[in-house]
């Protein structure tokens, strides 16, 4: 329900309600690249790269259509199995989203999506399905794609509008607290059904720099890292942090937490931490400083740093620091499972993709990868973002390309799907081969 062009900020943000489709826009996701018909493909083709693991997600309303149904669509509980199957056969493991972005429409419209604490049955009605019927077939799983950024794109982050007149941040934290115990319990469910299964949560990541010495950059620096540390400290330690009495006080909000509530998150943590990392982000106090574009959450620009095309901030050593400093926290195995350029690929006379760009920024950020493990960090994995080309989450373009993989498809719709190996392909095989020491 995000369109493509110049109303998709204003729905993202939560600002129309309620959301409904706009006559004559187009919405890129409702097809994406089409994986569900080209799965095969995509998979062997992962599986030439070498691949030995696969992050995905599952459509949650392909398999509750509205969200509160009491029994899954079979049709699309058997497109999963399928899925997971043809990645066990190429020794494959997934990594699996539960809640990518992705909320039935049918809750935004009867309960106002995660306002109402009773998503948490129905998500965790699905989440039991999922454990349940992929057994076998699925060992990690991550429960809510970047929980953070509810904060920062409403809808797309957590199926959020408001009414007018509505308290907007007292309305995001209450659903991401309700988000948080759906969490927990779905921890709960995976454990008991599998032992051996293992659960995280997701941050969207990012090092924040104070832009000088001055204490109030220092200190706004540190409260923008707690504001997006927050859930994390909630899913890992099993309690909200120290600071986020005087958060919520600051904020004038009073939110429904019951005894139950704070129980559940106490006695059932996260196995392991995972995170995106595309760009550090710097902060001052300085009402005049240069904001750089880059995603919803903002930054002012870093002089030591360059950009890609789309004004993200290009930090390599950001990710080792990030990691000792997520490790340092949380005493918990990392997972990075998003990192990677967006840029914009052109396929040569000859059909060739020479995207060394893409080949440059992965290199560096491996080698700071590598320092952290050296450092003492412990590692489970790393996943590119992405292997293959999909629609941009913060643009709906698909000219913003991710991929080891090209798709042919533009960003008004146009193309037939053709997938066509990039340059970085080969590259990124040659790294897998020899775990990272040939870069």
């Amino acid at each position: 329900m995000i369109p493509h062009g110049k109303d998709r900020y204003r729905v993202k943000m939560g600002e129309m309600y309620p959301v409904e489709e706009i006559p004559g826009s187009f919405y890129p996701s409702h097809e994406g690249v089409d994986f569900y018909h080209h799965y095969k493909k995509d998979i062997k083709m992962f599986a030439q790269m070498g691949f030995k693991t696969f992050r995905t997600s599952i459509a949650w309303a392909r398999l509750f259509p509205n969200g509160d149904e009491l029994i899954p669509n079979e049709e699309g509980v058997q497109f999963y199995i399928d899925m997971f199957s043809e990645c066990q056969k190429y020794g494959i493991e997934p990594l699996v989203t539960l809640c990518h972005f992705d909320v039935p429409m049918g809750l935004v419209y009867k309960f106002d999506s995660w306002k109402s604490r009773e998503m948490i049955d129905c998500f965790t009605r699905y989440a039991k399905v999922c454990f349940e019927r992929f057994d076998g077939l699925v060992k990690y799983w991550l429960t809510f794609n970047e929980i953070n950024i509810l904060l920062h794109s409403p809808f797309s982050g957590a199926g959020l509008a408001f009414k007018e007149g509505e308290n907007k941040t007292k309305s995001m934290y209450q659903a991401a607290h309700h988000q948080l115990v759906a969490s927990s319990i779905a921890t709960k469910i995976g454990h008991e059904v599998n032992k051996e299964n293992r659960i995280g949560c997701m941050l969207a990541g990012g090092q924040f720099y104070p832009y000088s010495s001055n204490p109030e950059d220092i200190w706004l620096a540190i409260n923008k890292e707690r504001e997006n540390l927050m859930f994390i400290d909630v899913q890992v330690q099993g309690e909200y942090p120290y600071y986020a009495k005087r958060t919520f006080k600051e904020k004038g909000i009073e939110l429904d937490i019951t005894p139950e509530d704070l129980s559940v998150l106490k006695d059932h943590t996260v196995d392991f931490v995972s995170f995106s990392f595309y760009q550090s982000r710097t902060v001052t106090v300085d009402p005049n400083a240069e904001v750089v574009e880059g995603n919803v959450i903002k930054s002012v620009k870093n002089p030591y740093l360059a950009s890609s095309d789309w004004g993200w901030q290009i930090d390599p050593l950001g990710l080792r620091i990030s990691m000792n400093n997520l490790y340092t926290r949380y005493k918990k195995p990392l997972f990075i499972v998003e990192n990677g350029l967006g840029a914009v690929d052109v396929i040569e006379e000859d059909g060739s993709i020479n995207d060394d760009y893409r080949i440059d920024y992965l290199r560096e950020h491996i080698k700071a990868m590598k320092e952290a493990v050296e450092d003492g960090v412990e590692l489970l994995g790393y996943t590119s973002w992405g292997c293959i080309d999909v629609v941009s989450a913060s643009t709906g373009e698909m000219s913003k390309r991710y991929g080891f993989i090209y798709v042919n498809r533009d960003d008004e719709g146009n193309g037939d799907f053709k997938r066509i190996k990039k340059k970085s392909f080969d590259w990124y095989k040659k790294v897998i081969e020899s775990n990272g020491e040939i870069l």
